[in-house]
């Protein structure tokens, strides 16, 4: 994978069954409890080498930090993250840390694959079912958050999902041997199917009634509660995003929310798609399907 692919991580072929998979992300705080915090950040980091159909191994953290952050937050930031990686079977293996105003914490991540069963994004094919494995609405959750906006239980679920590792998904992938895939962040879901359609070369016919959404999500959409990005997202990519009429606003924002460790949304051959959904809910994955890829080109939402 070069510089012109849009995939989640960087892949070197090492011999004709194995390449290594690099890959790194940090973001400031998203939530207010450190060891959540940290923990998020992990399961994020990691979350590029299950897009891709690879197995982590060993990570580096990433750390800016003030100089009078208690050594107690600290500690529990790195505890967070150690924790996430070794249920990851991940090993920490040192890291970075310099100063800065603001907390910043990630990983460096370094994994296997093998290239002849590697997702892309530009593994779609007309007539793929498209699968979600996480709710939206983690950005206008932590958003209320910040604004001193969101109920506590609301909280609890963002959390509980953003700190869920995409290990289990991204082996059912590997599993069903699907060639689609990457995972929901920044760029929110229409930003990540986007580039999954062009580099496809298809059209994604969405159903957004079977969206999947954090159970507050929608009221702090009704409220107006985006984050910027949010609007950036939709200001990049809502040109080639074509709504049904009785698709609101708000609705339509949520797809523009940017995720913060997001699930997969992954392309599944529909003679497969029995056998995934019951494989999945054996291994306690959820997963939801919610559109179709299409011959053509960008992304149609349908109510």
């Amino acid at each position: 994978m070069g510089l012109a692919s849009p995939d989640d991580a960087a892949v070197w072929r090492l011999s004709d069954d194995k390449a290594i998979v690099v890959t790194t992300d940090f973001f400031t705080p998203v939530v207010d409890t450190p060891y959540e915090y940290g923990s998020i950040a992990a399961a994020n980091s990691l979350s590029d080498v299950y897009a891709m159909g690879g197995q982590p191994f060993m990570a580096l953290n990433v750390a800016a930090l003030p100089d009078h952050l208690p050594v107690e937050i600290s500690s529990e930031i790195m505890r967070g993250g150690a924790e996430k990686a070794r249920e990851a079977g991940v090993v920490i293996a040192g890291g970075h840390t310099v100063k800065d105003k603001e907390p910043k914490f990630g990983l460096v991540v370094i994994g296997f694959v093998d290239p002849r069963k590697m997702l892309s994004k530009g593994g779609l094919k007309v007539g793929d079912v498209l699968v979600l494995t996480k709710p939206l609405g983690g950005g206008v959750t932590t958003t209320a958050l910040k604004q001193e906006r969101a109920e506590e239980q609301h909280i609890k679920e963002a959390i509980e999902w953003m700190s869920r590792l995409n290990k289990t998904a991204g082996q059912l992938a590997v599993e069903f041997e699907l060639r689609g895939g990457t995972d929901i962040t920044g760029f929110g879901f229409l930003g990540h199917g986007m580039e999954m359609a062009q580099a496809s070369g298809v059209c994604l016919a969405i159903e957004n009634t079977k969206i999947p959404l954090l159970s507050g999500a929608r009221g702090y959409a009704e409220k107006g509660i985006f984050p910027g990005g949010a609007f950036d997202n939709k200001g990049h990519f809502g040109e080639n995003v074509r709504f049904d009429a009785e698709v609101d606003e708000p609705a339509q924002m949520l797809l523009f929310d940017p995720q913060t460790s997001g699930g997969l949304l992954l392309g599944v051959p529909p003679e497969k798609l029995m056998e995934f959904e019951s494989r999945a809910k054996e291994l306690g994955q959820p997963v939801w399907v919610i559109g179709e890829v299409q011959a053509g080109q960008g992304i149609v939402v349908r109510l």
